[in-house]
């Protein structure tokens, strides 16, 4: 006879931590499962720094960004660890969305200003900077090294199940809940629970592919796999704000364009990256290896446009995205199974707040925006 559950968050990166930990507060009894170990570099939630950063306009967004900065103040005092490095962001170069940004973030109560060039420059002199600078000082590094055992820790103070080298390889949806298979090195186990909360990263649409049999239809994720560098610091006098640059118009890089966004980590170099441009890949046959196209772009970037790195002395990062077309979240409920995915790229800073709402789908308290819909 298999185990019967309430939730099974099926995930352990960001995403799954904090609804185990959203959902453990409010007394539900939820069981996580994880395929890899604690920490595992596999996935989108390993490293040291995230970019909080404020730069968005759209209310939805605008709104949870708030939401947010609370809950990581929270989260920090209920666990003890130092999550946030609050060194600002400043977003710079030719992007007509930057005075609208600034606006909806005054609005909102979160401090954003215009520096001149010269201004910014003196302030943080290994960028070089381009045409309006948008500084955002409320924004800075998260750390998902402490963020993710933070959140587990603290769900599992509460009564949660945090089950790591636990594989997913049957998932069934029935009208009454979900029955899973689950494999360890210890064998299969069969259970059955009210609701899963899918928050699998790279590896949800495989499986809900194989759950749904066209009833969990989704916008389609691509996966990608990134390939950010860490710069050796050339100039150790030099303060790092993290940042984003729009450079041109996209005509010099063949095809393909994106912002750069960095940050420095320390005891690792600046790191710098171009946003969702690698190759596509099945998330379980990655090569881990850069592009060398891009790689190339990368150093020139940095040759041009970071003056206080060394852009010939570099470690790279291997990650993945998944992202939808609209490069919108996905937050819903069909039947018993709640969705979150397609965060990459931007959804780190949202962490505790999509936990929040991840749990208010699994409770019934209330729909998440429509612009994350899983039917959009």
């Amino acid at each position: 006879m298999g185990s019967i559950l309430d939730t099974v968050v099926i995930g352990g990166g960001a995403m799954g931590s904090a609804a185990a930990w959203a959902l453990s507060r409010r007394g539900r009894q939820v069981t996580l499962v994880e395929q890899f170990g604690p920490g595992h570099a596999i996935g989108a939630s390993h490293g040291s720094t995230r970019n909080l950063n404020p730069g968005y306009h759209r209310p939805e967004y605008v709104a949870m960004l708030a939401e947010s900065l609370a809950l990581w103040d929270d989260l920090e005092q209920e666990s003890g660890d130092q999550l946030l490095s609050r060194t600002g962001i400043v977003t710079h170069g030719p992007e007509p969305l930057l005075p609208g940004i600034a606006g909806a973030l005054t609005q909102a109560g979160i401090r954003a200003e215009f520096l001149p060039l010269e201004e910014a420059a003196e302030r943080w002199r290994g960028i070089r900077f381009d045409q309006q600078v948008l500084h955002m000082p409320d924004g800075g590094q998260l750390n998902p090294e402490a963020a993710l055992p933070a959140f587990q820790r603290l769900a599992v103070a509460r009564g949660a199940d945090i089950r790591h080298h636990i594989k997913v390889v049957d998932f069934q949806v029935m009208d009454d809940g979900v029955r899973l298979v689950l494999e360890s090195a210890s064998g299969t186990e069969t259970v059955t629970a009210a609701q899963a909360v899918v928050t699998a990263g790279g590896w949800t649409g495989k499986l809900l592919a194989a759950a749904g049999g066209g009833a969990l239809r989704i916008p389609r994720l691509t996966v990608t796999q990134e390939q950010p560098l860490h710069f050796r610091v050339a100039d150790e006098g030099a303060v790092w704000p993290g940042f984003n640059h729009y450079p041109g118009t996209g005509a010099e890089y063949q095809g393909w364009y994106s912002p750069v966004y960095g940050m420095l980590t320390p005891g690792e170099g600046v790191k710098a990256g171009w946003h969702g441009t690698g190759p596509v890949v099945d998330p379980d046959r990655r090569s881990f290896q850069p592009e060398p196209v891009q790689l190339a772009a990368l150093q020139d970037y940095a040759r041009t446009w970071l003056p206080g790195v060394d852009a010939d002395s570099f470690e790279a990062v291997s990650c993945t995205y998944t992202t939808t077309p609209d490069e919108d979240f996905i937050l819903d409920r069909i039947g018993p199974v709640v969705i979150g995915a397609g965060f990459s790229g931007h959804g780190f800073k949202f962490t505790p707040v999509i936990g929040r709402i991840l749990a208010d789908l699994a409770t019934g308290t209330r729909p998440a925006p429509e612009i994350f819909r899983a039917s959009r």
